[in-house]
């Protein structure tokens, strides 16, 4: 009895070749797959513009503290992104059902504010330090 040493060979190089032709289906489908995925990145990155784009005029008044100054301070909108449109650091921002949450800094005086808007308008409270004094209040706004 001869054994042939041909299958055992042909058997080899054919489980070589499926594995080489699914790494290859693997590269080709990740590179199909990668300016998709890129651009779903891309796409996530860019503010999309929102319900409240637009600039708002915002009263902030004192209720509690020792700040007794009302201060109305224009406030951009765009997408879910919230920035000052004159003076000041604005970090924060708005949901799309119009939840406020934001952190105003000028200089060494800051205040937190939450609210919402609704339409053309919107309502909350804020507090913060002022010049050296705590304080909180309500706040107010109007867009246009």
């Amino acid at each position: 009895m001869t054994i042939s040493a041909r299958p055992i060979a042909h058997s080899a190089d054919f489980r070589v070749l499926r594995a080489v032709r699914w790494i290859l289906a693997a590269a080709v489908l990740a590179t199909a797959a990668a300016p998709e995925t890129a651009d779903a990145a891309k796409r996530a990155r860019v503010v999309r513009p929102g319900a409240f784009d637009g600039t708002w005029s915002v009263t902030f008044t004192p209720r509690a503290g020792n700040c007794h100054a009302t201060n109305t301070v224009p406030f951009n909108v765009h997408g879910t992104r919230v920035s000052s449109a004159g003076g000041g650091k604005v970090t924060g921002g708005v949901s799309r059902n119009g939840s406020v949450a934001v952190r105003i800094t000028v200089g060494a005086s800051w205040a937190d504010g939450r609210g919402r808007l609704v339409g053309n308008s919107g309502a909350g409270r804020w507090s913060g330090l002022i010049t050296g004094d705590r304080c909180s209040g309500i706040w107010q706004a109007i867009r246009g």
